[in-house]
């Protein structure tokens, strides 16, 4: 069984064709839009749409933690997508399927080296994924493009991460711990689109771009750190 878990925070104009695009796809068994505190529709639609709607406090970590907990016991394989519609979930399939074949356990995509539409992606999110690619190939021997959102991975695997992040380090601790507990990791290339409507809670300001910044390296410093103290 796969379950898509989408975390959405005032997303009412995308998610609603964000969920059917999953849909689409004819490989999701369930979808499980997080609302992570939104002021508008933003549920209404994705339920419409077809999504079972679940909510979560402020923080991207928390809403991802409660689509996990969340999810159907059946559920296999997870996948994380962003609800803005950036992430184009045709390409579900091609993260999905390596897991299914049991060849790997983790899979990412990466927006760096698929194709980007003009203006999806700035100079700090390329350089970002770049510069903690290279960290965690110093400390894992991992290699890493990106830190996109889009991505797969067995449930028994990532029941045993022991995720922790609340915020905009989630998707990095999973990296990170995924690679220290030396999970069977792929990253394929994946296309990329400018998000729909209104800007980037992250990227789109300077202040969420500090403070996504700061958390990724807050996060960055306390799992590398973990192995000192015997942690996973």
């Amino acid at each position: 069984m796969i379950s898509v878990v989408i975390p959405a925070l005032n997303e009412e104009e995308p998610i609603a064709e964000v969920v059917r695009e999953c849909l689409a796809t004819g490989l999701p068994n369930e979808i499980i839009v997080v609302d992570n505190g939104s002021t508008d529709r933003t549920d209404e639609r994705a339920r419409t749409a077809g999504a079972r709607v679940v909510s979560a406090p402020r923080g991207y970590g928390r809403a991802c933690a409660a689509g996990v907990a969340a999810l159907a016991p059946a559920t296999e394989i997870v996948v994380f997508l962003d609800g803005d519609g950036s992430d184009v979930p045709a390409f579900i399939e091609q993260l999905v399927r390596p897991i299914q074949e049991g060849r790997f356990d983790f899979v990412i995509g990466s927006r760096t080296r698929g194709r980007r539409e003009r203006g999806s992606m700035n100079f700090q999110q390329i350089f970002a994924g770049r510069a903690a690619g290279f960290l965690l190939r110093l400390l894992y021997g991992v290699r890493y493009t990106d830190m996109c959102p889009f991505r797969a991975v067995g449930r028994a695997s990532l029941d045993s991460l022991g995720m922790k992040e609340p915020t905009y380090g989630w998707n990095l601790e999973m990296q990170m711990r995924a690679a220290r507990a030396g999970l069977r990791i792929l990253e394929v290339p994946v296309d990329h689109r400018c998000r729909t409507g209104g800007e980037s809670k992250v990227s789109g300001t300077l202040r969420g771009t500090c403070v996504a910044g700061a958390r990724i390296l807050a996060t960055l410093f306390r799992v590398a750190t973990e192995r000192s103290k015997g942690a996973i």
